[in-house]
Formats: structure tokens, sequence, C-alpha cells
């Protein structure tokens, strides 16, 4: 069986079933991408790992994972202002951090052209909102195009590539959480050789790239005179699909679909089994959208559905054209505050279609399911359970605790209960700050994650410092960026290139004049919850070092070397049903059985130990055999 590796890199045409993120891959070194950056998030992780299962001497591309998402659009950018065909990706939300400089791409001359991958999140599978970025397309002057299927993604790409490097702008392609996971055979070309002839290099006669006041109305005229031009592009592409409706009988209403995306290929299965099949115009360029396709489409029906996740930013644009020309079909769209939210699987299309016009399509069956449905939790051994078990002993309920992004904050639900507030990478120490403020009644306690302490945590640890904020910082380090796949950051080392020394910690906070820090191992939870009674004890800003490898990964790592031995922990006679394991530790691996008694599930336990301490009643012990059911 090949590895992914060779099947990214095979130089004749192929077809291979693949995700919609393995087919981006492809596409990046079939169309000769040099630099390609990125920081992790899902939907799009998954590019990174295609693209560094190539071994890195073979590898005809440069790529990083960036700091974050603002540092990797910056490299994307100054590589293609030297002539390199450059692309960045990232999450829904990562756009946000990218934004700053996000803003300014269009306006500039990017000679070696650009392309920006965005993984939108409908339903916030793993994301902390639904927002829809094509309305940074909007603000930015960006094209967008947006594939429905893992092939189109590998086409758009394609095409992507090919506007930009021919008119020296950056392009988007946005993805979708489904688009990106979904899996498809993909009939893939060939993979040319890399360039050899001379590329341009970095000038100031292609810019200026110093955007003066004086020079900014220049060139925001070129970005908009640009878009017009890549509008030109869009009325022709053939990634604007116009599917025939069945014919009408005279005097009866002519109907009509838009659509876009992943919705527009659900939609067409659907219409499958239609008796009154509507006419679809399924938009593939969504930004500047085909001003005459679409009116032509309405004009050609009597009443159009525009159908899209999330925004309604294709019915506005789709409703101002209609009376900018005076076309007066009858536009349906957004009508109920949940046609807003989450994502348009089938039965939902299905609901809105029937909704739109009765009996279109097949109303979907009735679903039941006698499932319980099961939370998100952190993993057996993990190290943020162990530390929030011990903080909870020293803070007794009586503090103000802030959350921050990464698998820490799963410490919001029970038991744990730590975090009760949120709202982006980074923002602890600000937030934290601000709690604070006029505040005589409680301590504040924030948590941060190791690969977002380089991230985005840094500005507000310095604005702490600077504004004598007092609160404590618990910097939670397992080593690793865990959520999104175990990606390597600044304080872990490693990354895809050539190895790195780890920035360490403590020495970056010690830099920046933190004077009160503490480092405890987690699994040390009295040595942990000592620490944080004196941090309570104390004034000012306060960090406490937390740390224990991220277990998953530790044994993974472990499984795969030679004498590995599974092991688990058992419950013994002692045991008085006190389910301090259970009501307050929280381990998966602990269950109730039916007569009360504590159960251990031998296939969730890693034998860490970590539990062997919480227990008052001293019942729990560590057994190196994998066989039995855990139970005594």
């Amino acid at each position: 069986m090949k590895k992914p590796g060779e099947i990214l890199m095979r130089q004749e045409p192929f077809q291979e079933a693949v995700m919609g993120n393995f087919a981006l891959a492809r596409a990046m070194i079939e169309s000769g991408v040099r630099v390609i950056t990125s920081y992790p998030g899902s939907p799009t992780p998954e590019i990174a790992t295609a693209l560094t299962s190539v071994p890195r001497e073979e590898r005809p591309f440069y790529f990083e994972f960036s700091v974050n998402e603002k540092v990797a659009a910056e490299v994307a950018f100054g590589a293609s202002v030297n002539g390199r065909l450059s692309c960045v990706f990232f999450k829904s939300v990562g756009v946000n951090v990218a934004s700053d400089s996000l803003v300014q791409l269009p306006m500039m001359e990017l000679i070696g052209g650009l392309v920006v991958v965005f993984g939108d999140d409908p339903g916030a599978n793993s994301s902390q909102n639904e927002q829809d970025n094509r309305h940074f397309a909007r603000m930015a002057m960006l094209p967008m195009l947006e594939p429905s299927s893992p092939s189109e993604a590998y086409t758009m790409f394609l095409e992507a590539v090919r506007l930009s490097r021919e008119k020296h702008m950056p392009i988007a392609l946005r993805m979708a959480t489904h688009t990106c996971h979904a899996k498809e055979l993909v009939s893939f070309g060939k993979r040319p050789p890399v360039e050899t002839e001379k590329i341009p290099r970095f000038s100031v006669e292609n810019g200026p790239y110093i955007p003066l006041a004086k020079d900014v109305m220049a060139l925001k005229r070129r970005a908009l005179r640009k878009l017009e031009d890549f509008r030109a592009c869009a009325e022709r592409s053939s990634f604007n699909k116009l599917y025939p409706g069945d014919k009408t009988q005279p005097g009866q209403e002519r109907r009509g679909v838009i659509v876009s995306g992943l919705p527009g290929a659900t939609l067409l299965d659907l219409l499958d089994e239609s008796p009154a099949r509507p006419g679809v115009l399924h938009l593939g360029v969504v930004h500047p959208v085909p001003k005459d396709r679409i009116a032509e489409f309405l004009r050609e029906n009597d009443e159009v559905r525009v159908i899209e996740e999330l925004d309604n930013f294709l019915e506005l644009e789709v409703r101002a054209l209609a009376n900018e020309r005076g076309i007066g079909t009858k536009i349906r769209g957004k009508t109920d505050v949940e046609d807003w939210i989450g994502e348009y699987l089938p039965d939902r299309i299905a609901e809105i279609l029937n909704r739109t016009w009765n009996g279109v399509v097949p109303a979907p069956a009735a679903r039941t399911s006698s499932q319980q449905p099961r939370p998100p939790q952190l993993c057996p051994g993990c190290g943020h359970r162990s530390a929030f078990y011990a903080i909870a002993k020293a803070l007794e309920g009586s503090a103000i605790t802030v959350a921050d992004i990464g698998c820490h904050t799963l410490g919001y639900l029970p038991p744990c209960r730590m975090g009760e507030v949120l709202l982006s990478m980074g923002h602890c120490s600000g937030t934290a700050s601000g709690l604070a403020l006029l505040n005589d009644e409680k301590p504040v306690v924030a948590f941060l994650g190791d690969s977002t302490f380089f991230h985005a945590g840094i500005p507000g640890i310095i604005n702490a410092l600077f504004n004598g904020h007092n609160f404590i910082l618990v910097v939670m380090e397992n080593g690793t960026t865990a959520m999104t796949g175990h990606q390597d950051h600044p304080g872990s080392g490693g990354g895809p290139n050539d190895p790195a020394e780890a920035i360490p910690l403590k020495r970056v906070l010690e830099g920046l004049g933190v004077r009160w820090i503490r480092e405890v191992d987690t699994y040390s939870q009295a040595k942990l919850t000592a620490m944080i009674r004196e941090a309570v004890e104390a004034r000012g800003f306060r960090v406490v070092i937390a740390r224990h490898p991220c277990m998953l990964k530790a044994t993974k790592e472990a499984m795969r070397r030679p004498g590995y031995e599974k092991k688990h922990v058992e419950i013994g006679q002692k045991c008085t049903r006190i389910q301090e394991c259970i009501g307050k530790f929280g381990c998966p691996s602990f269950q109730r059985d039916s007569d009360g008694s504590i159960v251990v599930n031998p296939e969730l336990c890693i034998g860490d130990g970590s539990c062997v301490q919480t227990c008052p009643a001293r019942a729990i012990s560590l057994s190196r055999s994998s066989k039995g059911d855990g139970k005594q």
C-alpha cells in the first residue's frame, strides 16, 4: 500500500479516492506552488498532513506552520512579491487573526501569485462561531471561488492559480468543513517539473508596496479595476453551472433556485426525486458574482429561491441586482432566524424547498434515536484534567476562571467546571485583566495553552505587566498543538523543516519581566494545589506553568516502540463508592455500573496513574495486565 506522500508526488495522471484537503494538497504541487504557509486549525489541517507526508528532500515546495495566521499570510505575501507562487490556508476564525494584513493584499501587485484558502465551519463543528467569510471577500475586494466537492476543489485551485498569476492578485478559495473532509474519486493531472526559467524578483517598480496616504487611492482604484476585470471571468466561468428545470405547462409558474458550494451538490441530489424540478443556477464564483448570468436566470423564472448556508450573502446580491436592472422576479430567501444557523444537510434543504414550494421533493423521513449525545471530553490521562482537579481544590469555587482556545477549553464541562468565559485565541489575559479591575471579591484565574501562548497570548501578558493587573495565569503546557492534530509550535521545537530549538516558556516570561513564576508537573497534584493557594494569597500578575506531555500523543508514540505493554488501573476491595474518580476527577475510563460500583474500561484506560492519588479510600492501583474488565 502506497504512503500518502508517494500518492501525492506521482508524476503521471492518476485517479484516487481522496478527501478534499488531500485534493488541495495535490493541486498545490501540480500547479507549482513554491511557498505554502498555515496555522493549524480545523477543518484544514489535513492539507498540512498531506504536504508533510512528502519527505523533506523530495518536496518541490517550502511549507511552514507559522506562529499565527497573520504571520502566515505575511510570509506568503512576501514570497509572492518576490516572484514565488504562494498559498496560505487557515480555518474560519483564523481569518480574523490574518485580516489586518489580508485586507491589504488585493491592493498589492503580487507578481508571483497567491491563493488564500479559507476553511469555513458551518455548524461550528470545531469553532467558537459560524462566521461567514464571504464578507471578508467583499470587504477586501478579494475574488472568491467556492467548491462543492473534492474534485471541484482541485480544479478550482488550479484555476485560482492561473488567474492569480495572470492578474497578479490574490484569489480566495472558500472551503467548508464537509467539502474539506468529503471523500471522492478525483482525476488528477500530470505533475510538471519544477520551473527553472528565470522568474521576476522583488522590485519597487512593481509597487508601490507602501500604502501611504498619497498612494492609497491609486492602489484601491487598481484593486477595484482588477475586481471588475475578474467579474468578466466570473461571467464566463464554467464553475457557474445551469441545470434547467422541468418544462412548465402554460400558466404554470416558472421556478428556480440559486445556490453555491456544497449545498448546491446536496440540492441537485435531492432534485433527482423531484416531481416538479425547478431550474438551478449553481454558482462556483461567489465574489464578485456573475451579474449577467444571474440576471438572465432571474428573467427566465417567475420565482427564485436563494439557498445558502449561514448569512444571506448571495440573497442580498441577487435582490440588489434585480432592483438595479428592474427585474420583477419574486425572490425568496431567509425568513426565519433558524435559516441563518447550522449546516444545510439534505433534510434541512428538503425542508426549505418544501416550505417554499410544497411537495417539490419528498419530505424527509422522521428520525428517532435512542442514543444519548456524547459530549466532548478530555482524553484519558490528560494532564489538563489532573491540573483542573488540583486547582479546583485550591480555589474551592471562590474564583472567576477564564478559558482560552485549546483542549483545556473542555475544562468548562462537568465535573471540572473551569473556565467560565471565552472569546478567542489569546484573549484570556486581557479578559482576566478586565475582570480583576475594581474587584476585591474574587480572585481571577486565567488558563492559556502553550501553543496559544505563542500564537496570540504574549500581548495580553505584556499589557498585564505594563498596567499592573492583578490575576493568576496558568499556562497549560503539553508540548504540542494538540486539539488540531499534534502540530509542533515554537515552544516544542521541531516543525516540518529543519529541527528548531524549543523556545522555553519560562525564559520568555522572565524576559518580559514576570517576577512571580512557579512550575509544576500537573500529575503532582498536591504541589499544584499548594502553588495555586500561594498565588491566591499574593498580588499582581502571577504565572503558574502547569506542564505534562499530551498523553494521547505520548501513548501513540509509545505504541510504535518495540516491547510496548498496555497498562490500566484497577479498582480494589477498598472502594467505598465515594465516587470521587467520577464525580470530581472525571476520567472517562471510569464508569458507574448498574449496582453503583465503579468499573474501569481497560480499552480507554492508558494506565497513566494520575487518578491513583485522587481516591480518598486508596482503592485505585496500577496493573500491568491488559486482561480483565477492571471491576473488582
